[in-house]
């Protein structure tokens, strides 16, 4: 039984239990879990737990100073990540966010200038203003379309004219790929091709936040340095997809790198034994990345799953636009929020239990009053999917008879 409020349908008394309170995209959860309850979180691919293997490489990793460039480890990551991007040089820092900060610091070396972003690029959104506040650096927000790419008419027309005293210097370009806020949209290479020419025309640097960079090279099945061709830096995180429990690499020439290293330090980012770091992040190159397409086939077989339900249901995906690991679905009614339908998946009740014949719980995160983002990850089993997509095809029939 459900009772309504206001047209929102809400759990009655009768709910057996709720494994967790609807939980934020940016994390958050309260309620208790019941111990009978599988839950699924789907929420991020940021709740990857390392492996066996990477936990024993933290282990038995060979360690030394890193802030003296004398750890083995390190060093070798660094190696193997500049050839594998195809760059002269690497630097490991903790996350993807002091990655792009550094970036910024580095490319852009005085006061009065400027970069061009998407207006819903990572950066611009999601770091906390950290180059404006930090870097002194003004982002300059482009219009983003719907498949990541930025509008190139509108690139072209937001870089400066040097020669008027009233405007900062426009000094890079930056991208995103894959496209957090696009659904794991894949940037087509001819697209960073034409930004690529906009830039050398304009004397710009072109600066790659490739959070998920492998995801877009395992999509587009090309190497990473296919794309990291056309950027002069690029950062790449491992503790999303990649499993790793921290860490992520930014990339391009030895002066580029040489000046990195000084803002890393400036930001706090020396590390001494980062080794332990670094071990893990050279598992996932061997282990997990040759995964990461059977992440991409299980979004898109819970995206199927929920457009067989037709039109008549509270939710909505184009799976064609399904691209790698990340799933975006649309509310279709306007009594019925984001909000609501990701608790209602964290809830389980008596009639429920009876159909489906064991508790389920999906953790989704709500993105928007009209959006749900749900990512696919290595600890994401095909049983998870299956079990995933019977919760969530029946709360959809069951949401959309009220």
């Amino acid at each position: 039984m459900f009772s309504t409020t206001i047209g929102i349908a809400r759990a009655a008394p009768s709910v057996v239990g709720r494994a967790i309170a609807m939980a934020k995209y940016h994390g958050g959860a309260g309620g208790e879990i019941r111990a009978d309850v599988g839950v699924i979180n789907l929420r991020s691919d940021t709740f990857t737990l390392p492996t066996a293997a990477m936990k024993e490489a933290m282990i038995t990793a060979p360690l030394g100073d890193d802030v003296f460039g004398e750890d083995p480890t390190v060093n070798k990551l660094q190696e193997e990540c500049a050839a594998l991007l195809g760059k002269e040089a690497a630097l490991l820092v903790p996350t993807g966010t002091m990655g792009n900060l550094a970036a910024i610091l580095s490319h852009c070396t005085g006061r009065f200038e400027e970069v061009l972003l998407g207006d819903q690029s990572h950066i611009y959104l999601y770091e906390v203003g950290g180059i404006s506040a930090l870097a002194g650096v003004q982002p300059r927000a482009v219009q983003t379309n719907p498949d990541g790419t930025l509008d190139l008419a509108d690139l072209v027309g937001k870089i400066r004219d040097r020669s008027d005293t009233h405007y900062p210097f426009t000094t890079a370009i930056c991208l995103e790929n894959t496209h957090n806020k696009c659904g794991g949209k894949v940037l087509p290479l001819d697209y960073i091709k034409k930004v690529r020419e906009v830039a050398d025309a304009n004397n710009l640097v072109m600066h790659l936040d490739g959070a998920r960079l492998m995801n877009a090279a395992t999509a587009l099945q090309v190497p990473a340095s296919h794309i990291a061709q056309y950027f002069h830096s690029i950062s790449m995180c491992f503790s999303k997809g990649l499993a790793c429990p921290v860490g992520s690499v930014l990339a391009g020439s030895r002066e580029f790198i040489s000046r990195a290293r000084k803002a890393r330090k400036a930001l706090g980012g020396g590390m001494r034994q980062a080794g332990v770091i670094a071990a893990p992040m050279l598992v996932a190159l061997k282990d997990i990345v040759p995964l990461l397409k059977e992440d991409h086939a299980r979004a898109r077989r819970i995206a199927q799953a929920v457009a067989d339900l037709g039109t008549e249901t509270v939710l909505t995906v184009d799976v064609a636009s399904v691209q790698t690991n990340i799933l975006m679905l649309q509310t279709t009614r306007k009594d019925i929020s984001a909000d609501q339908v990701c608790e209602r998946l964290a809830q389980v009740t008596e009639a429920e239990l009876q159909e489906l014949g064991e508790p389920i719980t999906v953790l989704t995160g709500p993105f928007s009053k009209t959006t749900l983002r749900l990512v696919t990850y290595y600890s994401i089993t095909d049983e998870d999917v299956e079990k995933s997509i019977r919760k969530i095809q029946y709360v959809l029939k069951e949401m959309a008879s009220l």
